[in-house]
C-alpha cells in the first residue's frame, strides 16, 4: 500500500494506491482479484493526472479578468494573488463557493455566498445582494473581484446577472461580453436557466416603458 500526498499550494490531494503480491492473491478467495486492484490503481492514476493538469491551470490562472471598470472575474488563484489585486485597486472580494475561505481577510472586504456548482443550486436568490455588494465597492471608489474555484460557472453567473440588471443587457449580450474577457466562462445548464428567467423578467419590465416611450 502506498499513500501519495500532492500539495499544490491551493489544494491538497491524497491518493491511496494498493498493490497485492502473488502470495497475497492466493491467501483468501474473498479478497478482490488482481484485475480489480489493477483497475483501481489505473483509475487513481488517471485521477491524479487530471488533478495535476487542473492544478497547473489554476496556478497559472492567477490574474483576474477585467469585465468593466471596477469589476473583475477570476479563479481562486486570482483571489489569493494579493499583490495583483492591490495593484488593480480591488477592495472587495465576492466569493461564490461553499468551501473557500477568505485568503486575506485583513486586506479586503469579503462577502461569501456558499453554493456548490450543481445544476439544481438556486443561485438566483443571491443575485440582488451580490449586485448590491458590487455596487457598494464601486460607490466607495474601489473595485471588486468575483470568483469561485475555476472562475467558470458560479462567479460567471453572478457577473452576467450584474451586467443584465445594471446595464440592461440581454443574457446573450452579457454572456458574450464576459466570454470576450474570460473565454473559459461557461455557467452550468441550471444557472443558464436561472439567467434565462432573469432575462424574461427584465425584458418584461422594460416592455411597458418602451411602449410608453413610443
Amino acid at each position: 500500500m502506498i499513500t501519495l500526498r500532492v500539495n499544490f499550494g491551493i489544494c491538497n490531494f491524497q491518493f491511496l494506491f494498493i498493490f497485492r503480491s502473488s502470495r497475497d492473491r492466493g491467501s483468501s478467495s474473498s479478497l478482490p482479484s488482481i484485475e480489480q486492484y489493477n483497475e483501481t490503481v489505473k483509475n487513481q492514476i488517471q485521477a491524479l493526472v487530471r488533478v495535476i493538469k487542473v492544478a497547473r491551470t489554476y496556478r497559472e490562472d492567477n490574474v483576474p479578468s477585467q469585465i468593466e471598470e471596477g469589476l473583475y472575474l477570476g479563479s481562486v488563484a486570482a483571489a489569493s494573488n494579493k499583490n495583483v489585486l492591490k495593484s488593480y485597486n480591488v477592495t472587495h472580494i465576492l466569493t461564490v463557493a461553499s468551501s473557500l475561505r477568505p485568503a486575506h481577510p485583513d486586506d479586503f472586504v469579503y462577502k461569501v455566498v456558499k453554493v456548490v456548482d450543481k445544476e439544481d443550486t438556486n443561485l438566483g436568490i443571491y443575485f440582488d445582494e451580490c449586485v448590491e455588494f458590487i455596487d457598494e465597492a464601486k460607490r466607495q471608489g474601489g473595485s471588486v473581484l468575483v470568483h469561485c474555484f475555476v472562475g467558470k460557472s458560479r462567479s460567471v453567473t453572478i457577473v452576467v446577472a450584474y451586467l443584465m440588471k445594471k446595464h440592461g443587457m440581454t443574457l446573450n449580450q452579457a454572456l458574450e461580453h464576459v466570454k470576450s474577457k474570460r473565454p473559459v466562462a461557461s455557467p452550468n445548464a441550471g444557472f443558464i436557466r436561472q439567467l434565462q428567467d432573469l432575462d424574461k423578467s427584465l425584458q418584461g419590465k422594460q416592455g411597458p416603458i418602451e411602449q410608453c416611450q413610443g
